[in-house]
């Protein structure tokens, strides 16, 4: 499932940030944490054109800890040359015609544009942009919701001890699925009563609102100077008096109103889709997701079936969070400059088939990537070993993996998630897999999202990933949040070392974004609620730092 949170309708407090220095002495040297948790603390709230630029502020220049890329490109990278890389990003689709992402979308000159033949003989008719391996796909069922409902006739009802041995695993998985799709559909329901009545009032709120000041742009004083004479129009007036500082900044209530019914449509939804035992969207891809050896199916509308790509918002977000143009005047500005995005489009609105997953890694692969972006995850696996081959044949072909590390506040040295490099602390299965927890703006306590999972083992390394403004589809462009917009941050970061150090291998790459990154040792809360010095939240104990990384790159 894609690792994303909309933002939340309750608006953000003011931003604790705070001033730092680089060392740029060729004997490489990150700032110590103690210099940093020293510095004066600097209580402000980010500029509109600051929070959309965040992730690539440097704390010494414009006190906001982002990952210094801006300052990378130019102290350390202006009028260097660059080899072009290919990134590929495994998610939800792309709309490769993004006025953002021109000349940034990878093409296949080995295949000639919609003749219907497979001209490079890859099995992939018409790969110009990529390949989409969901074909018209979008809804699907949770994986413990497909556990179940494949499993029914043969497990339900019957005890561990009338199980044949060889297929006692099997039924304990399918145990904790059926355990995990109640607490789901349960907490799902609940949300639907609480908010389902909130939407409806507050929509009929605004509606009377919009007719009495004939517009819907009022404002929270328009509200309070607002004397009805009505004992209706008195209760919709204290509704909206009462949730109107809920409205992010520079907003209507209109948003806010549009924000909860869509919430209370998403509750819809997964009733419909991801709980739903009575789906197979399996059937419309003609394919069996259990036969690893059928490889050829899907097709090649990268973007996904639906013609307004709503569907692709998630995978448009993470392509431009790396790739957007840094020089057109446009938007926003992605991390790394001379890439190419290669749309694999396999993770559906539900959870992923791991089929799909390892069949995508080996594309990018076979096709030229040297990273890939995987901003996606679920907990419950039915062929986790695919994948694991897929990353094995990744690390072989020398070609990186940049992972979302999730968005349920867990740790994941407790619990399992899906894809891996390691099972839980046991031993990393390659060299080449880095997963990515997502830091807000804040210093402080706050420095880990509070949704972000952890992790001293399963994750590696912490980066931007609260309120990160990019790409959507249809040349729009929107602040979205979680692991998700972390992980391709890091992705861009790692294209960059690769485009200006071309030498370096994966497992260098990794090393190297994993040691230059800044240390602090504040204490952060995580989450279950402790807090623990931010080292204990991952295996670095750093956050990703760009111009650092390229630094150390240049010792290498």
């Amino acid at each position: 499932m894609k690792r994303i949170l909309k933002i939340a309708p309750i608006s953000f407090g003011a931003s604790i940030l705070l001033t730092s220095c680089f060392s740029t002495n060729p004997a490489f040297k990150t700032t110590a944490a103690e210099n940093v948790d020293n510095l004066p603390l600097k209580i402000i709230s980010l500029t509109d054109t600051q929070l959309k630029n965040w992730n690539q502020s440097d704390l010494s220049l414009d006190t906001i800890p982002g990952m210094s890329v801006d300052r990378a490109y130019n102290e350390l990278l202006a009028g260097r040359k660059s080899k072009t890389v290919v990134v590929a990003v495994v998610d939800s689709g792309i709309d490769i015609n993004h006025e953002d992402l021109k000349g940034k979308i990878w093409v296949n000159k080995k295949e000639r544009p919609n003749n219907g033949k497979d001209d490079d003989k890859n099995g992939y008719i018409d790969d110009v942009n990529g390949w989409n391996f969901l074909g018209d796909i979008v809804a699907e069922n949770m994986e413990y919701t497909r556990i179940i409902r494949d499993n029914q006739s043969k497990f339900e009802g019957k005890s561990i001890e009338s199980i044949p041995t060889a297929d006692r695993a099997a039924y304990k998985t399918y145990e904790a699925a059926k355990m995990e799709y109640a607490q789901k559909v349960d907490q799902n329901n609940q949300r639907m009563a609480q908010y389902k009545p909130l939407a409806e009032k507050l929509q009929a709120a605004h509606d009377y609102a919009t007719k009495k000041f004939k517009t819907e742009k009022y404002t929270q004083k328009d509200l309070f100077a607002w004397k009805p004479t009505t004992d209706e129009g008195v209760q919709h007036q204290q509704l909206l008096a009462g949730m109107y500082p809920n409205v992010e900044e520079g907003k209507y209530f209109g948003s806010f109103v549009k924000e909860i019914n869509e919430y209370v449509d998403y509750f819809k939804e997964r009733q419909e889709s991801h709980f739903n035992l009575n789906l197979n969207a399996r059937k419309k891809l003609n394919d069996d997701e259990n036969d690893i050896n059928s490889r050829y199916y899907g097709n090649n509308k990268v973007g996904g079936p639906d013609p307004k790509l709503e569907d692709a918002k998630h995978g448009t977000h993470v392509a431009g969070i790396i790739a957007a143009n840094r020089k057109n005047s446009v938007g926003m500005k992605g991390i790394a400059q001379n890439v190419k995005i290669m749309p694999v489009r396999a993770v559906p609105d539900g959870d992923e088939y791991d089929k799909d997953i390892a069949l995508a890694i080996r594309y990018a692969v076979d096709n030229g990537a040297k990273v890939i972006n995987t901003s996606f995850g679920k907990y419950f696996s039915a062929h986790p070993e695919w994948v694991q081959e897929a990353i094995k044949y990744a690390a072989s072909k020398d070609v990186l993996i940049v992972n979302a590390a999730g968005n349920e506040s867990k740790n994941l040295d407790k619990t399992i998630v899906y894809p891996n490099d390691q099972t839980l602390t046991g031993t990393e299965i390659s060299d080449n897999f880095i997963t990515i927890g997502a830091l807000n703006y804040e210093y402080g306590t706050r420095l880990v999202a509070d949704f972000s999972n952890y992790g001293q083992q399963n994750v590696d390394v912490f980066a931007p990933g609260v309120k990160i403004y990019a790409t959507t589809p249809l040349n729009t462009y929107e602040y979205l949040q979680g692991t998700s917009m972390a992980a391709p941050a890091v992705t861009g970061a790692a294209a960059v070392i690769r485009s200006y150090f071309p030498k370096l291998t994966a497992k260098q790459v990794k090393k190297i974004l994993m040691e230059s990154g800044n240390a602090t040792k504040t204490n952060v809360v995580l989450g279950d609620g402790g807090s623990r010095p931010f080292k204990e939240a991952s295996k670095s104990g750093k956050m990703v730092n760009l111009y650092n990384a390229i630094l150390l790159a240049q010792r290498y």
